[in-house]
């Protein structure tokens, strides 16, 4: 397929939901560290002509979890883990990051091929060279196949998407961030439209695109998370509704949420079905990954272009993952139900200094706050993993915060 050519290179410069400037600018520095993100070679056949970097944290333990980072254009592996703040929370939570990185002679603003079907259909392209990194993480460093997940920006995350059509069987969960729907775009042609104004379709329709990425699979599909600035312009504010019909019709929920909350920085979060697709909307904010700086328990990242200062998404997906609780993996589909509306806000500060900080709220109040996680229909204290109760609005518990990221039943 030819990669060079003149459309291909208009698409991305013209498009910063495709293209993201100036990566050079963004890099952030980092406390000194044993580990570092490293270049793998060798991990496949790689018919996507992709490069494969890794970051595995000291000390991390065998069956460890895996996360995939998929960068923006005019952007790179280590820009995008610099930037992000998953570096932050693999120490903290000791799980790997792969970070696939695009070339120029692939794409002529090294974006990720997302528009093109090749690359972005199963045992295919691009595609197969990220899942053929997946493969060599479960093979060399003993990653835990079903704790495997997906994450990207804008042409990053459409990518998440593919890949999440593509290898429902490898992907336990991802997040789209300012992405747009699978195979919404077929060719650089109709990139355009996808990315601003948007394509409408049924949710039927959405849907039937995701399960021909993969006819005849009948197994698990993963949990997303859809996040979106309600003042982007370069990816229009549409695809976050269009992304959250194709995956609710997936996972056979409806498109009604179960329940709303408010999060820091004016984010709003919609939740779906048993929390098996979150949609975020964050208000005002462009085009760009969410981050927060800051030393917080949920705060993460480094400001700058297309690294917005709002919310850290990082600390959010991670916590929707299963990654900040000793490592369980949340169910898909928890077999108790929440009600409506939170019992109490969505948020909590880290504890100052002899002041520890107490919280009273319903267990599923305190998953979507980030002091717990859910598997299996239950609600697990983060760090401690004392388990809560039932994972719903009726059950209620009270939890202090002892450290960073740690909570224990009781005040």
């Amino acid at each position: 397929m030819p990669r060079s050519s003149s459309l291909i290179a208009r698409v991305a410069g013209a498009a910063a939901g495709v293209v993201l400037a100036a990566a050079t600018a963004l890099v952030a520095a980092l406390p000194a560290q044993a580990a570092s993100l490293t270049q793998v070679t060798g991990f496949g056949s790689n018919p996507g002509n992709l490069a494969m970097y890794a970051y595995r944290p000291d000390g991390l333990p065998a069956g460890a979890p895996a996360v995939v980072l998929l960068h923006g254009c005019v952007q790179n592996a280590s820009t995008y883990v610099a930037n992000s703040g998953w570096q932050k929370y693999a120490d903290q939570w000791k799980f790997t990051l792969i970070a696939p990185q695009q070339p120029s002679g692939n794409n002529a603003n090294s974006c990720f091929n997302w528009f093109e079907t090749g690359d972005t259909a199963r045992g295919q392209g691009e595609a197969l060279s990220i899942k053929q990194m997946v493969d060599y993480a479960k093979t060399t460093y003993g990653t835990d196949g079903a704790r495997v997940y997906v994450s990207g920006l804008s042409a990053g995350g459409a990518m998440s998407a593919a890949m999440l059509a593509a290898y429902p069987d490898v992907f336990a969960g991802g997040s789209i961030i300012a992405g747009i729907p699978y195979r919404c775009a077929t060719s650089t042609v109709t990139a355009f439209s996808c990315m601003n104004p948007g394509v409408d379709k049924t949710p039927a329709q959405w849907g039937d695109l995701v399960r021909g990425a993969y006819p005849g699979y009948t197994g698990r599909r993963p949990r997303v998370a859809i996040w979106h600035g309600t003042g982007d312009t370069t990816v229009a504010t549409a695809n976050a509704a269009e992304s959250r019909d194709q995956w609710t019709n997936v996972l056979g929920v409806s498109t009604t949420p179960t329940s709303t909350s408010t999060l820091p920085a004016g984010t709003g979060l919609e939740v779906y079905g048993s929390d098996q697709v979150r949609l975020y909307r964050v208000s005002g904010m462009g085009h760009g990954t969410p981050v927060d700086p800051g030393a917080g328990a949920d705060q993460c990242g480094t400001a700058g272009a297309y690294f917005l200062d709002t919310i850290c998404s990082t600390y959010r997906d991670a916590v929707f993952f299963g990654l900040g609780g000793g490592g369980a993996s949340p169910s898909p589909a928890p077999t108790a139900t929440a009600s409506p509306t939170p019992t109490a806000s969505p948020t909590a500060s880290p504890a100052p200094t002899g002041a520890p900080v107490c919280v009273t709220a319903s267990n599923y109040a305190h998953v979507v706050a980030g002091r717990a996680y859910q598997s299996g229909g239950y609600a697990y204290a983060l760090g401690s993993g004392q388990r809560m109760g039932l994972y719903n609005t009726f059950y209620t518990s009270t939890l202090k915060q002892t450290g960073p990221a740690y909570w224990v039943i009781g005040c």
